[in-house]
């Protein structure tokens, strides 16, 4: 696509109008990923079928502990714990594993067998929270952008380092609760009625920062992931646009700057990925076993322990699964996003001449 887009500062639009972009992004991107993560389930769930009454401990970020499963669903915006007992409750989304020799055949049995509509099994509970999630952050890096820009002028090449940091923090922020509720919605089937006892029980004897357990690690990564993304973001873009004397941006540029610079922020905070897999697994433990769980570690002994175990290869784990699927997720995100706001400024503009 040739046409030009907006340079990245918001501009003429207006925050309703970044949070439906974002929101757009956030959805197109889920239906595009979500297959990827379907197929990657599919195949863990096979090595560690609900059938088995031995505990056992997926590599991949899922973990099984009869008569309950609990599966990492990562759409390279977002991550969460879907929790399953018995295998009931995850039909509509799991379905019954079969016998799957690779990722190909998976998707070829899935789609003949299951029908297409199967691998978008996973779409419903990630919108709930990527949809949220996403908006937030996206517009609050705008917002913060705008406002560095006013007031740091000097410093202006480090202003999407800060502001990536920082929208990152404040999503993380007010999306972890909802998390850590939801996650225990689906751990122990409650009703709304019993969630609020349970939820203000928790807080009456661990106070509120209760409802921001698992906050710790995820910060960790998704913050520096963030800062890194967001500065490569506009450090490639603007020197893709020299190259191709381009004044604005276009599709493409915007599709490859976020495809370059999600591949660098995914490999440079993997070991911090890897942890944050295993504080999440171990919350779905905790919620769904609160008596026999064990008490999750700090996020320094998991890494020690890791590095004990697997040696420093177990800190970078799931290295080409992460880029495969983080680098198409940055870049149909941001090339989204940008063109939503291209199409909303223009909008804008004509309704300021038709106003004149």
């Amino acid at each position: 696509m040739a046409e030009k887009m907006s340079p990245s500062p918001g501009g003429a639009i207006t925050p309703l109008q970044q949070m439906l972009a974002s929101g757009t992004g956030a959805i197109l991107t889920s239906l595009f990923v979500t297959p990827l993560d379907v197929v990657k389930i599919r195949l863990q769930a096979q090595r560690t079928p609900f059938s088995k009454g031995n505990p056992a401990r997926g590599r991949a970020g899922g973990c099984s502990q009869a008569p309950w499963k609990c599966f990492l669903y990562c759409n390279g915006l977002m991550d969460h714990l879907y929790v399953c007992q018995n295998g009931n409750g995850c039909t509509a989304w799991y379905k019954a594993p079969g016998h799957f020799t690779g990722t190909l055949d998976a998707f070829v049995k899935i789609t003949r067998h299951e029908g297409i509509r199967s691998l978008w099994s996973g779409l419903p509970p990630t919108l709930v929270m990527a949809v949220p999630a996403t908006v937030i952050y996206f517009t609050a890096y705008d917002q913060l952008r705008d406002y560095l820009h006013a007031r740091m002028g000097s410093w202006s090449h480090y202003i999407p380092l800060l502001a990536g940091a920082l929208a990152r923090l404040g999503a993380v922020t007010v999306i972890s609760p909802l998390e850590l509720i939801r996650t225990k919605m689906q751990s122990q089937q409650l009703s709304y009625r019993e969630l609020r006892a349970c939820i203000g029980s928790a807080v009456a004897q661990d106070g509120w920062l209760s409802l921001w357990r698992g906050w710790g690690p995820t910060v960790l990564r998704d913050v520096p992931f963030s800062a890194l993304y967001w500065f490569n973001y506009e450090l490639v873009r603007a020197w893709l646009c020299r190259q191709a004397w381009l004044d604005g941006a276009t599709f493409t540029v915007s599709f490859t700057s976020g495809a370059i610079s999600g591949t660098v922020a995914a490999v440079l905070t993997l070991p911090f990925d890897v942890v944050k897999t295993q504080r999440q697994v171990e919350l779905g433990d905790s919620e769904a076993h609160p008596v026999t769980a064990s008490k999750p570690s700090s996020t320094w002994l998991l890494m020690q322990r890791i590095r004990a175990e697997s040696g420093t290869r177990g800190l970078f784990a799931g290295f080409l699964p992460r880029v495969i699927k983080v680098a198409p997720a940055c870049a149909i995100m941001i090339s989204t996003y940008e063109f939503g706001k291209s199409f909303f400024q223009k909008l804008n503009q004509e309704q300021q001449l038709r106003g004149l």
